[in-house]
């Protein structure tokens, strides 16, 4: 322990008779002669653990000093060494991380080492959320079918996961049918302060912190929490006593002002903060809620705004601790002792309540007068591009009568008109709404906005109307409690009514697992090119995400998803159009059923029952499901033997593993591109999650093992093994790679395809990488701004790597798979100035050098050097976004497994 971490080590009192010990960050600024109480409380959180963790080797005074010296605008230089006290999975991105570490303990055996000293070193909670889907719906034992699909098709999935749970000391897995990933972090994992008993120190407490290997994990951020999206790579970094290495960073201050008008919902509010907070670029940057406005707002409301902040492109969107915050832990069944510890623990390191306007440094500050929020959508296919309700059926038309240039979109104004005539006898129209989708953890972790949209089937019910016949209708709450508050309400059997039967407790639509349309639906929107439309109540809606035949997709708020199920088309303006006509034949507005803040009041006890919470969660462990407790068969012992299987495979990331590491610093010769992409390219389009096509390289893999076409089952669920992986890279059905030649109209081919090189075959980007690996020929990527938005998941960089890709050039990056990138031993490169594929004039026929690798320092500058095919060069300078110091270790050891596991196993 340090000079430093020694002095600040004071008692604090907990309730009215107890107390514990804790490292106080007001007498490190004593000590320092600083006054921290300007620090942003997020930055402080950080401190805490900087030096309470300081151990002299990897974390030292230095640290400790330099963020406690953090200035708003100072040049960000220091890496902070950030040890997190628990690491959250879910089974998309978790099972991937469990196959990884099953590979590292048969590298450790195969080595003559103990295979256990591969074990996670802090708490890791796994939640099964990812893999239900919508099969059935709209009936009232959606849910039990659709489980026990969900166990028929992902039972090799589980039968590996009761593998770790019984080789790993410190990984708890919550079984499928208990909610989504983050709120159950919410209501039951998270416990605001956690504390270890040190035989010298006593009972130590200190802040939750954690990292998580999906997105959305900065949900946790509305109730004081520090944590964000990692890569699963990294995050096993993290499991195995790696801090997390990541750039000081800037801290965006939003100043809530005023209170959101009558009728507005938390919804509309995060739409409007994440378009102003995208426009105003904060990727890689720390954002704090403060001001009268934020401290309005309940802890559900702050956690909705919070979960969205990849969404805006933030590491975390973070709210500081309150009395709030305190009823919160108090109302979802939390113990005395651990809501007394939180509100005493915040009180003594003077963090505790929402900060004014002037009290914190921050490295500037935007302010949003919350009265000027109104009812919002977002789309067709971005979270930032909000759409005032009123104005959504211009904007559709405008944008999809356009004509049809390189985003495939666009129709003839007149075509959007045209009703065309299915093969079961229904109509099908431009703007119809094919999925109305009650999902996703940032909206039904809310109360507010779910017992809204039961009063708004109440009151629309109780009017006579009804839904539209050829929307498929779900809803698919993220904990079983908000069917329990539903139910008490009386609300939950007119949304039954209107079509939303309770279809299953997980992500659902807003991963994409939306369930197929009818046969006959999409025959006409394929043969028509019909743009139909999605309605739900999740946080991405990115292409082909949703349903591969859905091009406008729209979020919204679950009581406007249900207004748009009745309504069945988005061109229909809920501003001043009728909904639809009562059982009086009087037409029903929308104004007429949408439920006032008082009637909404009025239910909200029925949602925070601690009892409640308390009886439901007591079930993963006493009660976790007859379904979970029948899968047997399963592998024991400490180490995998990795029998057969199409979901679990052993990865090559350790195939020759030595203890020295073999990457070195060289420059990259006569590589050819394997894609040219424009912007926005997210991690969708990098590593699909959803349906995997029958005629893909994947799909051609899977049938070639035995594997039926109605077994495929999705992308996500497949990522325990590489073989389908690689060959879904790059596979999304709506991906451009501007390589391909345009037609007459400018229109290019969609999906996984490029151009091979120098014979200019078209083929499968998968298979062009092959022969590229085959004839020893570096690959690279290019693109443009926000590339790698979206999802945290770190296939879109394992099966980049796969693939052969070298480096990848873009405009910008999205900060999570920048990391990931480097994670695995991919260059992340950056044009400079207005430098760009399109600048530049790339076809795609060239061949490129990188040189300036020699040598790897963060962020350096490297030449780009284009070869092009009549016979000229040119040199254009790239940034090398290798960010920190042990980011160059990370590249060197080829990538953040193999330099965790060499320190393991020479320890």
């Amino acid at each position: 322990m340090s000079r430093i971490t020694e002095s600040t080590l004071k008692d604090f009192p907990i309730g009215k008779s107890g107390k514990g010990r804790f490292y106080s960050v007001p007498a490190l600024g004593k000590a320092l002669n600083l006054d921290l109480s300007r620090l942003p409380v997020s930055i402080r959180i950080v401190l805490e653990s900087v030096l309470r963790n300081c151990d002299g080797v990897k974390i030292t005074e230095d640290h400790v000093k330099q963020l406690a010296g953090w200035r708003a605008n100072d040049e960000r230089t220091n890496e902070i060494p950030f040890v997190v006290a628990r690491v959250l999975l879910q089974d998309f991105t978790g099972i991937p991380l469990l196959v990884d570490l099953a590979a590292m303990r048969n590298v450790a055996v195969k080595m003559g080492k103990d295979p256990k000293k591969i074990e996670p070193l802090v708490p890791v909670d796994l939640v099964v959320d990812h893999s239900v889907q919508i099969d059935y719906f709209a009936r009232p034992d959606a849910l039990d079918l659709n489980m026990k699909l969900e166990f028929d098709r992902n039972h090799e999935r589980y039968q590996f996961m009761k593998w770790g749970m019984q080789a790993f000391d410190t990984f708890g897995v919550v079984p499928p049918g208990f909610g989504i990933v983050h709120q159950v972090n919410m209501e039951y994992l998270a416990r605001g302060v956690y504390h270890r008993a040190d035989p010298e120190k006593g009972e130590v407490y200190y802040p939750d912190t954690l990292v998580g290997t999906d997105s959305h994990t900065t949900m946790i951020n509305g109730v004081g929490s520090v944590g964000w999206g990692v890569g699963g790579i990294e995050a096993e970094a993290a499991m195995l006593g790696q801090p997390v290495y990541f750039l000081t960073p800037d801290v965006i201050g939003m100043n809530l002002t005023g209170q959101l008008s009558e009728g507005c919902t938390a919804t509309d509010l995060v739409l409007t903060v994440t378009e102003i907070l995208r426009r105003e670029r904060v990727v890689g940057k720390f954002v704090e809620f403060f001001g009268e406005g934020a401290a309005s707002l309940s802890a559900t409301d702050r956690a909705t705004i919070a979960n969205m902040a990849p969404e805006y492109g933030a590491t975390i969107g973070f709210f500081p601790v309150d009395d709030a915050t305190v009823a919160y832990f108090r109302e979802t069944g939390r113990t005395a002792e651990e809501v007394d510890a939180l509100e005493g623990y915040f009180k003594a390191q003077e963090m505790f309540g929402m900060p004014k306007a002037g009290q914190v440094d921050y490295t500037r500050v935007i302010t949003l007068d919350l009265g000027t929020v109104t009812a919002s959508l977002s789309g067709p296919k971005r979270p930032q591009d909000r759409i005032e309700l009123g104005n959504l059926k211009k904007q559709f038309t405008t944008l999809f009568s356009k004509p049809v240039k390189e985003d495939g979109f666009g129709k003839k104004a007149e075509d959007l008109a045209v009703a065309y005539q299915t093969s079961d006898g229904s109509t099908l129209s431009n703007g119809d709404v094919l999925i109305a989708a009650i999902t996703s953890c940032t909206n039904t972790s809310n109360p507010a906005v779910l017992i809204a949209a039961g009063l708004l089937a109440k009151k629309a019910v109780k009017a006579g109307l009804k839904t539209s016949p050829t929307v498929k209708t779900s809803l698919a709450p993220g904990s079983r409690i908000v069917t329990d508050y539903l139910t008490k309400a009386g609300l939950l059997p007119y949304l039954e009514q209107l079509g939303f039967e309770v279809a299953a407790y997980g992500c659902t639509t807003c991963i994409g697992n939306s369930g197929d349309l009818s046969p006959a639906m999409n025959e006409a929107i394929v043969k028509n090119d019909v743009v139909a439309a999605a309605v739900l109540s999740g946080n991405r809606n990115f292409e082909a995400r949703i349903h591969p035949n859905i091009r406008a997709n729209f979020l919204a708020s679950p009581p406007l998803v249900v207004a748009y199920a009745i309504a069945g088309n988005v061109t229909r303006d809920l501003m001043t159009e009728p909904l639809g006509k009562g059982t009086d034949g009087r037409a029903v507005y929308l104004k007429d059923i949408w439920p006032t803040s008082q009637e909404v009041a009025q239910f909200m006890h029925f949602a925070l029952d601690a009892e409640t919470y308390r009886n439901n969660y007591a079930d993963i462990k006493g009660a976790p499901g007859e379904l979970w407790e029948k899968i047997g068969g399963f592998a024991t012992g400490d180490v995998y033997d990795w029998p057969e299987s199409t979901y679990i495979a052993e990865p090559p990331y350790f195939d020759n593993f030595t203890m020295e590491p073999q990457a070195g610093s060289v420059n990259i010769t006569g590589a050819r591109p394997l894609a040219i992409f424009g912007d926005m390219i997210t991690t969708d389009h990098i590593s699909p999650a959803g349906s995997i096509q029958e005629k893909g390289p994947a799909g051609q893999w899977l049938l070639a093992h035995g594997v039926t076409r109605s077994e495929f089952n999705s992308y996500g669920a497949r990522r325990g093994n590489h073989e389908v992986m690689m060959r879904g890279t790059f596979g999304n059905v709506r991906i451009r790679n501007l390589m391909m030649p345009a037609d007459a109209e400018g229109k290019r081919k969609e999906g996984g395809f490029t151009v091979h090189q120098p014979d200019g075959k078209e083929m499968s980007i998968f298979d062009a990488a092959m022969r590229y690996q085959e004839d020893r020929v570096p690959a690279i990527i290019f693109g443009g701004e926000e590339y790698g938005a979206g999802s945290s998941r770190d296939w879109a960089a394992k099966g980049s790597q796969l693939l052969g890709v070298k480096a990848v050039i873009v405009r910008s990056f999205e900060r999570i798979h920048r990391s990931n990138l480097v994670g695995m031993s991919v260059l992340p490169l950056q044009f400079k100035g207005n430098d760009s594929a399109e600048s530049l004039g790339l076809k795609g026929d060239e061949t490129f050098d990188i040189k300036g690798l020699e040598t790897i320092s963060p962020l350096k500058d490297v030449t780009l050097v284009i070869h092009r095919a009549d016979g000229t060069s040119q040199e254009v300078p790239l940034l090398l976004r290798i960010d920190t110091p042990i980011e160059v270790d990370y590249y060197h050891n080829g990538g953040i497994l193999p330099y965790v596991l060499r320190q393991l196993l020479a320890a």
